[in-house]
């Protein structure tokens, strides 16, 4: 059983896209096509990341799921997919066990902008993390790094804005496209 799997708790940043995991599968798509993967490893991706969804936010007891994602996020894609990844996340929103936040342009530089991470708290307390990088993503689990995760994760969520105000500029990004 995987990490996520295992996780009562995961909390992701993701400053340039949506959370992989609340990601349309359009949207997960172009992503993964932006870079030069054949055919073959995108459908394998898309697969994969169906799976932990299945595993994750989807099963019937979730963790509880909380992701920052900044603004900036919000305006990246093709028009008609970006719309359906903002109504997807939106809607996501309003499950009990998912929160989404958004840190505003006017954060400007902080911490989080050196890339995505996520946190996991498992049961009995343990914790391990996960960051990507262009190469590889790895696994964190040394307690130094981990407690450097979670200051980051502070920095960020102290940036964020509150659940409705968040939800609300969410829905004003998909207004715009209207």
């Amino acid at each position: 059983m995987s990490t996520e799997e295992r996780a009562t708790l995961l909390r992701w940043w993701e400053p340039m896209l949506g959370p992989g995991l609340l990601q349309t599968e359009g949207y997960a798509r172009a992503v993964l096509q932006g870079g030069w993967l054949s055919d073959e490893v995108v459908d394998r991706a898309l697969q994969v990341r169906r799976e932990r969804r299945a595993a994750t936010v989807d099963r019937p007891k979730p963790p509880t799921f909380s992701a920052i994602i900044n603004e900036f996020a919000l305006t990246f894609g093709p028009p008609e997919l970006r719309r359906e990844q903002l109504e997807h996340l939106l809607e996501l929103s309003q499950r009990p066990k998912i929160q989404i936040l958004v840190v505003p342009r006017s954060a400007g530089l902080h911490a989080g902008r050196q890339g995505a991470f996520v946190l996991a708290t498992l049961p009995a307390g343990r914790r391990a993390g996960y960051v990507d990088d262009q190469l590889r993503g790895r696994v964190v689990t040394d307690g130094g790094d981990l407690d450097q995760l979670e200051i980051s994760w502070e920095i960020v969520s102290g940036l964020a804005l509150p659940v409705q105000p968040s939800r609300d500029l969410l829905r004003r990004a998909v207004d715009d496209h209207e």
